[in-house]
């Protein structure tokens, strides 16, 4: 029984290098002529209950839980890209041609509910993160 704990205990130590061996999620190019950011989040059990409501304007574009990513392609331009539960975070990006940008949720305590927070992030970063984060499933409406 020693020998079982044992093992799964040097099991458990090994997962975690196994996932960061893992090459990073390459997002295809946009459409020619537009752009896309791709909004991720880290898992973790700070926020882990709510979701990130990415909102542009009033248009719903994805709920983000811990651990997954969702790429937006749009028209190149400004855009002003929107979380909110206690409190409301605005990210405002400018978007070129065939360009993708990254952006990152994270949630930190709140009073009643968790703040979100909604931060541009780099290629560095999301290529560090997203071995371990999987697409949000787009539901057909």
């Amino acid at each position: 029984m020693r020998l079982l704990i044992a093992l799964a205990f040097v099991a458990s130590l090994a997962a975690p290098a196994l996932a960061a061996d893992k090459a990073p999620i390459v997002v295809p190019p946009p459409p020619a002529g537009k752009g896309q950011i791709v909004f991720y989040r880290t898992g973790g059990f700070a926020g882990s209950m709510i979701s990130c409501a990415m909102k542009e304007g009033e248009t719903k574009l994805s709920s983000l839980p811990p651990g997954k990513y969702y790429v937006h392609v749009t028209e190149p331009g400004k855009h002003s890209y929107s979380v909110s539960s206690e409190a409301k975070d605005v990210l405002n990006v400018e978007i070129e041609p065939d360009d993708t940008q990254y952006s990152r949720c994270t949630i930190r305590m709140g009073v009643m509910a968790g703040r979100p927070n909604l931060s541009p992030a780099t290629i560095e970063e999301w290529n560090t993160h997203s071995p371990k984060l999987k697409p949000v499933e787009v539901k057909a409406k």
